[in-house]
C-alpha cells in the first residue's frame, strides 16, 4: 500500500499499477532486470492542484514524475530477514523523495515487514536520524525540490526519520491477499501545500488476483480514505507463443536422400521456413555452403535450425556439413557450420545429455581457419531491386501541460531500392490517421539551439510527412573493420551528409564505433525544404558484451546536435527471447540551469520482439521509449542502419 517492503518480483518481471487514493491518482511501471534490484518510473496525478497557469493547461491537474529503485542486500534464511534498501524520486522534481531501509521474514502465511524511512517515507518525523549520531550533518534534510533531474545527494537519507511496517496474510483462499500496515507518514507535510487528516497511522487492505496476469486492490488508507487499483503483470522473459501459423516444419529423417535435387525448391523452401533470402548454393567436397542475404532474426538459432531440416531433406548423402554465409547489404559479415550428423543425432535420437555435440560451430571468413575457397556453383538468384512494406506506426508524447497522452496513429509505407548490393536508396512516407495532437499547444522553451523543441510544430504542421529519404552505402575495410557512407534526409528533423566506422571481432566482445555527421534542419513540413541551423556532429563509441547477466554496455563521447560536447553511457539487458530493458543518461557541458527542467537528458526503454508474441514467425521489433522531457541538450542524431545493429549476426549471442 504506502509502505514499502524488501520483497522483489521474480527476474524479468514487468508490471503497471494505476491506483487512485484522494488526491492522488499514481501509475508506475516497474521492471526486475536482476534479482536483486528493481527499478521503474511513476506518475503522480495531484487532481486538487493545477498543472500550471489556467492560460497555459487549462484544467489539467499537476503531474510529478519520478524514478524509483531498490536494491536487495541481504537474502532471507532461517533466522535472518530479507533486507534491502530503496530510494524514491531518485532524480525527480523531489516532491515525493523518500529512502528507506526495510527487512522482510516469513513466518507461515504471513509476511511482516519492518523498515525505517526519510523524507517522504518518514514524513511522521518522530525520530532522530540514527545516522545523525555518527555524522551530524544527517540530522538536517536539503530540500531538492526544483525543476528535477539532478541526484539529490545533499537529502538521501538525512533529516529526521520514522519506522514503519505492517504484515500480509495470504488466506486459505489462494486469490486473496489481506493486509495492515503501520504508515510512516503523517500527511501534514504533502507537495504543494496539501495537508491531509489522518484519522489512524494503520492501513489496511485487501488484493484480489483475478488472474495470472491481473490483481485488483481495495484499501482503507490514513483511517478516512478508500484506495483502490488494478496492476497488470508478465514475465518478460517468459513471453513465448507457439508458432501455430508458421509452414509446417521440415520432418528430420535419419537416412539421407539417394536421388539428385531440386536446388530451385530447395531454395522456396529455405524462404518459405526461414524468411531469408538464398543467394547461392555451392558444394566445396564435402560440404555445402548455402549464403543467405541479411539475416534478419530475432531468434537466429531457430532459422538455423529451419534451414538446415530443408538442406538435411535435399543434400546428396555425400555432405557432412552445411555451411551457410550471412551478407549483409552485400557485406560478407560470417559463417555458421553445421555439422550434419550431430544436428540430426539431436533429432532423431535419445542422446544423453552428456553426449551431446554441438551441431553448430561459427566459422570466420578469412584466415587459415576458413571455408575452402573452391566450389561448384548449383543455384545462385538475384534479390529484388525493389522493395517495399505497409504498416503502421504509433508515436505519443506524455505528460506535457496540454494533456497528459498526447497520440499519433499513423500509415506508413517503406520502400527500398537497391543500385547494387552495397548501396540502395530507401525511404519513407508517413499519413497521419488518428490523433488527438490539435490539444499541443506548448512549445517548451529553451536556452539552446532548438534541436528537439520544435517538437509540436514538427508532428502537427503536416499531416503527410517524409521522415526518411537517404542513399546508402555499406563496405569493408578489412576483416573486422566496416564502414557506411550516406545523404539525404536521415530523420524527421536533421538532413544532411555522415560516415560511421566500426571494428567489430569475430570472437570479441567489444567493438569500437566513430559517426560524423554535416546536418541541418528541416523544415516543419517534413517535406524536401531546410531550415538556417546547421552544425557537426558525431561520436566515438565502445559496445561491450559484458558476458555478465547478458548485460551490455555502450558508452559513447562526442558532439550533440545542440553544439554541447559530452557523453551517453546506456546499459541493457537482454533475456534469452530477444526481449531488453535498458537505461541511459546523457551529460553535456551544458549547465543544469541552462539544460532546463530535467537537468539531464535520460531515458527508460522496453524492446519486445513481436515473435514473442505473435503465432507467427517476424522480424518486428517493437520499442518503446520513455523520457521525462525532450530538451535540447545531449540530444543526438537518430541515424538509420548503424553499423553495429547490421553487422548483430557477429555477436556472441546471435
Amino acid at each position: 500500500m504506502q509502505t514499502p517492503t524488501s520483497r522483489m518480483a521474480k527476474v524479468g518481471a514487468f508490471s503497471f499499477n494505476l491506483t487512485r487514493t484522494f488526491p492522488y491518482t499514481q501509475g508506475n511501471t516497474f521492471f526486475q532486470p536482476f534479482d536483486w534490484m528493481e527499478a521503474g518510473f511513476r506518475y503522480t496525478n495531484i487532481s486538487n492542484r493545477l498543472y500550471g497557469p489556467a492560460s497555459l493547461s487549462g484544467d489539467q491537474a499537476y503531474k510529478d514524475k519520478s524514478i524509483d529503485v531498490k536494491f536487495r542486500v541481504v537474502n532471507e534464511s532461517t533466522y535472518v530477514p530479507e533486507i534491502a534498501i530503496g530510494l524514491r524520486d531518485v532524480a525527480g522534481t523531489g516532491l515525493f523523495s523518500g529512502e528507506y531501509v526495510v527487512a522482510n521474514k516469513r513466518t507461515g502465511d504471513l509476511d511482516w515487514s519492518l523498515g525505517m524511512g526519510w523524507g517522504y517515507v518518514g514524513n511522521r518525523a518522530n525520530l532522530r536520524n540514527p545516522l545523525g549520531r555518527i555524522v551530524s550533518s544527517f540530522d538536517s534534510r536539503t530540500s531538492s525540490v526544483g525543476t528535477g533531474g539532478n541526484f539529490g545527494f545533499g537529502s538521501y537519507f538525512r533529516g529526521p526519520a520514522a519506522l514503519f511496517g505492517g504484515v500480509q496474510y495470504q488466506s486459505p483462499w489462494d486469490k486473496l491477499i489481506l493486509k495492515l500496515e503501520y504508515d510512516g507518514n503523517d500527511y501534514k507535510r504533502e507537495p504543494l501545500g496539501n495537508v491531509f487528516k489522518q484519522a489512524s497511522p494503520f492501513n489496511f487492505g485487501a488484493v484480489y488476483r483475478a488472474t495470472p496476469w491481473m490483481d485488483l486492490s481495495l484499501g482503507v488508507e490514513r483511517g478516512n480514505t478508500v484506495t483502490f487499483g488494478v496492476t497488470f503483470k508478465v514475465q518478460l522473459d517468459g513471453m513465448e507463443t507457439p508458432k501455430v501459423n508458421d509452414p509446417k516444419p521440415i520432418p528430420v529423417a535419419n537416412a539421407r536422400p539417394q536421388s539428385a535435387p531440386d536446388w530451385s525448391r530447395t531454395s522456396r523452401d529455405i524462404e518459405s521456413q526461414s524468411s531469408w533470402h538464398v543467394r547461392s548454393i555451392e558444394q566445396a567436397g564435402r560440404e555445402l555452403r548455402v549464403t543467405i542475404d541479411d539475416p534478419e532474426a530475432v531468434y537466429l538459432r531457430d532459422r538455423i535450425d529451419k534451414t538446415a531440416a530443408v538442406l538435411h531433406r535435399d543434400a546428396p548423402a555425400s555432405v557432412d556439413r552445411f555451411a551457410l554465409s550471412y551478407k549483409q547489404r552485400g557485406v560478407d559479415l560470417t559463417e555458421h557450420v553445421v555439422d550434419r550428423d550431430a544436428w540430426v543425432e539431436r533429432r532423431t535420437q535419445p542422446v544423453p545429455a552428456h553426449n551431446w555435440r554441438e551441431p553448430v560451430m561459427v566459422r570466420p571468413l578469412d584466415g587459415p581457419a576458413a571455408g575452402p575457397k573452391e566450389s561448384d556453383s548449383l543455384y545462385k538468384s538475384a534479390r529484388p531491386k525493389f522493395e517495399s512494406a505497409l504498416g503502421f506506426d504509433y508515436q505519443q508524447t506524455l505528460g506535457g501541460p496540454d494533456g497528459f497522452v498526447l497520440f499519433q496513429i499513423s500509415a506508413v509505407e517503406k520502400a527500398k531500392y537497391r543500385l547494387t548490393d552495397s548501396t540502395w536508396l530507401q525511404g519513407t512516407v508517413r499519413l497521419g490517421l488518428l490523433n488527438n495532437y490539435d490539444k499541443f499547444k506548448y512549445t517548451a522553451p529553451s536556452d539552446l539551439p532548438r534541436v528537439r523543441t520544435f517538437l509540436r510544430e514538427y508532428l502537427t504542421t503536416s499531416a503527410l510527412t517524409l521522415p526518411n529519404l537517404q542513399l546508402t552505402h555499406v563496405g569493408k575495410l578489412g576483416d573486422n573493420q566496416f564502414y557506411s557512407v550516406y545523404a539525404g534526409y536521415l530523420e524527421s528533423m536533421f538532413a544532411g551528409v555522415g560516415a560511421e566506422w566500426l571494428y567489430k571481432k569475430q570472437d570479441s566482445r567489444i567493438a569500437y564505433g566513430v559517426d560524423i555527421n554535416a546536418v541541418r534542419q528541416r523544415k516543419f513540413e517534413q517535406d524536401f525544404g531546410l531550415r538556417d541551423y546547421r552544425v557537426v556532429t558525431g561520436h566515438a563509441a565502445v559496445y561491450w558484451d559484458t558476458g555478465w547477466n547478458d548485460i551490455k554496455a555502450k558508452l559513447s563521447a562526442g558532439r550533440y546536435l545542440a553544439g554541447d560536447m559530452g557523453a551517453t553511457l546506456e546499459i541493457s539487458r537482454s533475456f534469452r527471447n530477444g526481449v531488453t530493458i535498458g537505461a541511459f543518461a546523457t551529460k553535456t557541458n551544458v549547465s543544469s540551469a541552462q539544460f532546463g527542467e530535467g537537468s539531464f537528458d535520460k531515458g527508460i526503454y522496453l524492446s519486445i520482439p513481436f515473435d514473442a508474441m505473435l503465432t507467427r514467425s517476424t522480424n518486428t521489433v517493437g520499442t518503446f521509449v520513455w523520457k521525462p522531457l525532450t530538451r535540447d541538450g545531449g540530444a543526438m542524431l537518430a541515424r538509420s542502419n548503424p553499423l553495429y545493429n547490421l553487422t548483430s549476426v557477429r555477436d556472441e549471442r546471435a
